[in-house]
């Protein structure tokens, strides 16, 4: 039996994503999050969840980075991409990051669900339309590396880096997470290691360069 996680903060889309599920999986299990640190917990809870669908801007998650924390701490999970976001340059970045397909917000219920069977059963899967321009398009080696190092990252290494992001000091994080500032800046040395760079500057930026432009209306 299957257990999938749909990782969206709209509702309505949730429902429409679990429909398509219920009609494309007979036998399943649907877990809900509605931000990253609840998809998070749900898939710590769930450790054999065979399939995330995540939307890429949720609370929590901005661009790539909420894909990068997931690859990064259960990478054995595969992550299905519903995105507004459906340029092919965009769509390469999400297949570097390591997700398993990508599914437009405009897609048919029947995509969805021909999606959803396609990534359950190990498969890749683009839209028809975007295939072809992603596939034309290398993948950059910059991402691939941020991929790399992004996954050396602990689920509470991730958290202290998103907050850096923000601009906070040490105990500013330390008061956010209800831990100890030694901790946070034993954290932080940790972080500066594993991502090769020497100051929180850095580390934004590093973090930054997972952001995505609004997508063209």
């Amino acid at each position: 039996m299957p257990t999938l996680l749909i990782a969206d903060d709209h509702p309505l889309f949730r429902t429409a994503l679990r429909q398509a599920v219920m009609e494309s999986v007979a036998d399943c299990v649907i877990n809900e999050a509605t931000d990253l640190p609840t998809a998070l917990a749900a898939l710590a809870a769930e450790p054999d969840t065979d399939l995330v669908l995540l939307d890429l801007n949720m609370p929590g998650s901005q661009g790539l980075s909420g894909l990068a924390a997931l690859r990064g701490q259960h990478p054995g999970v595969a992550v299905l991409v519903v995105s507004a976001h459906d340029e092919a340059r965009t769509v390469r970045r999400v297949l570097d990051h390591g997700a398993a397909g990508f599914i437009a917000k405009s897609a048919s219920p029947a995509e969805i669900s021909e999606a959803v069977r396609t990534v359950l059963a190990c498969g890749t899967w683009l839209p028809a339309e975007l295939a072809q321009a992603v596939a034309a398009l290398p993948a950059d080696p910059a991402d691939t590396e941020l991929a790399t190092r992004l996954a050396r990252l602990t689920e509470q290494q991730y958290r202290v880096l998103t907050l850096l992001g923000e601009g906070l000091l040490n105990k500013q994080i330390a008061d956010r997470l209800s831990i100890q500032e030694r901790t946070v800046k034993a954290h932080v040395t940790a972080i500066f290691e594993k991502l090769g760079v020497r100051n929180r500057t850095q580390a934004s930026l590093l973090l930054n360069s997972l952001a995505l432009s609004e997508p063209a209306l």
